[in-house]
């Protein structure tokens, strides 16, 4: 069975969002994704300070199955990305809700940030999409 944190919030689209502070969180694919991936081979990560809407395509993961876009789970701007994924793309199989996390977002208040969470799956919403 995959592995679906209790303090994350989720997007249908398999992405995970954890809050780093009030006006931050770190974004990356869910372990079921990762799965249904296989062997993470490339990552193209989006340009810190571009501005990304929510839904948007903002980054890429390839593996030896797919290419597969990262969209955006709410409107904010590209503070972080994880430099580390360039040279070992293959941290996103082996710790996707640690070491493979994609990018941070930064939104410009804590309330707004409040809202775009709101809007997402809690895990157990999350497992329903996937079945689980």
């Amino acid at each position: 069975m995959t592995q679906t944190p209790e303090d994350l919030r989720y997007t249908e689209e398999h992405e995970w969002v954890l809050r780093i502070s009030p006006t931050r969180v770190r974004v990356g694919i869910t372990d079921y994704a990762q799965t249904q991936l296989g062997d993470v081979v490339f990552v193209q990560l989006p340009k810190i300070d571009d501005e990304a809407e929510q839904g948007q395509s903002i980054a890429e993961v390839e593996s030896t199955k797919s290419v597969s876009d990262i969209f955006a789970p709410l409107k904010a701007k590209i503070v972080a990305v994880n430099d580390l994924l360039v040279a070992e793309p293959e941290q996103l199989n082996a710790d996707p809700y640690g070491d493979g996390w994609l990018f941070e977002l930064e939104v410009s208040d804590a309330a707004a940030l409040d809202n775009s969470l709101g809007e997402l799956l809690d895990a157990t919403g999350y497992q329903a999409v996937i079945g689980g």
